[in-house]
């Protein structure tokens, strides 16, 4: 196995957790090698450094970080030049709700076939309302709390891209403009398409890929 000469973030593209923690790593600037991952087959070294076996896991040798929010933290804790840490904390509480209520609702609503005991349409009626608690909370401004995106912007929104990609039309029809643009601009944000750049599956023989690139 190659020796570990930056932390090692395994990855797969698609998973909004993933997402979060590379939008941490790259707004710290914190360059890692990236390994990216087929779920369906996942390497006996991801396996060795996750106890999870789930994405993303931070490998920093003497430690592993295999909490998305814990990533983001932590690269924000060594380098924070975009002060995302700087946020009152109704932040918290809604990353909170996030990763809690939301993120089950919306399992059910995209998963259906994983929760039959579960109606997908309630649960899409679930998920709307933390929807509209951001909607008020964005009001006017383009972020949550202001000019400024902060960590629950970054932290959120990858699951709520997620949720409104199972139904594009109807997330587009419903009464959340605020949140239609916030999402608008996060999707054709350069940082969006940086940390969506795609890479081939890590080999055994590989380091990974720098990332973010300079």
């Amino acid at each position: 196995m190659l020796p570990i000469e930056r932390p090692v973030l395994w990855s797969f593209r698609r998973c909004p957790y993933a997402m979060r923690a590379r939008l941490g790593l790259a707004s710290a600037e914190q360059q890692v090698s990236l390994r990216e991952i087929v779920l369906r087959d996942k390497p006996e070294a991801f396996l060795a450094a996750s106890k999870s076996a789930t994405v993303p896991c931070l490998d920093l040798g003497a430690e592993q970080i295999d909490e998305s929010l814990d990533i983001m933290l932590w690269a924000l804790g060594q380098n924070d030049p975009e002060a995302l840490l700087d946020m009152p904390p109704l932040g918290h509480a809604l990353i909170a709700e996030c990763d809690g209520p939301f993120k089950a609702a919306l399992d059910r609503s995209k998963y259906a076939t994983r929760y039959q005991d579960s109606d997908p349409l309630e649960e899409r009626a679930k998920a709307s309302a933390f929807i509209a608690t951001l909607e008020a909370q964005l009001g006017a401004s383009p972020w949550l709390f202001g000019t400024a995106p902060k960590l629950a912007d970054v932290a959120i929104l990858p699951f709520v891209r997620q949720f409104a990609h199972i139904d594009q039309t109807w997330f587009a029809a419903e009464p959340w403009p605020a949140v239609q643009s916030w999402l608008a601009a996060f999707k054709a944000s350069d940082r969006f398409a940086a940390i969506m750049l795609k890479y081939p599956p890590w080999q055994p023989c590989e380091a990974g890929h720098p990332f973010p690139e300079s």
